[in-house]
């Protein structure tokens, strides 16, 4: 990765809900921006259970239905991870808790709650995993752009 380069990582629990669809809204604005080269983007999860499988086909089908097209395979996070990447964003406080237990010394990343930029003060990207229905999934893409369409604005 050249230096010139910033560096976002998205996490949530498994890496299947929230954290793939904030990864594929953030990569979508700096398209849009033009400066999707710009920037290395990748999402992640705290715990192992999905590694290696895909998204929630609700994650995938909510992106499709705001024609994003997107393709991820799950990865657990890294101690390398905090240091390769300039911000590391958690979707709720308990991610939150995570990271920072998990932070190595020396690490060069800002953790950040991701909501903390909704200018709607929707601060927690809840979990729409056990939902029954695609609600949750189209509320959560609704605050992963306005969080981070108000983050790229702040960070130009």
């Amino acid at each position: 990765m050249s230096n010139s380069k910033k560096a976002a990582l998205f996490i949530c629990l498994g890496n299947i809900c929230r954290s793939p669809i904030a990864e594929a809204v953030f990569k979508h604005l700096l398209d849009e921006k033009g400066k999707l080269d710009e920037w290395e983007v990748d999402s992640a999860a705290l715990g192992s259970w999905h590694v290696g499988g895909r998204p929630d086909r609700r994650a995938d089908k909510i992106l499709k239905n705001h024609g994003i097209d997107y393709s991820h395979k799950v990865r657990q996070i890294t101690k390398d991870d905090f240091k390769k990447f300039d911000f590391i964003f958690g979707m709720d406080e308990s991610n939150m808790r995570d990271l920072n237990k998990q932070k190595p010394t020396g690490s060069k990343a800002q953790l950040i709650l991701l909501g903390s930029y909704d200018p709607e003060g929707e601060r927690i990207i809840r979990d729409p995993y056990y939902d029954d229905d695609d609600a949750g999934f189209e509320k959560c893409y609704q605050q992963c752009v306005r969080s981070c369409r108000a983050f790229l604005d702040t960070h130009q």
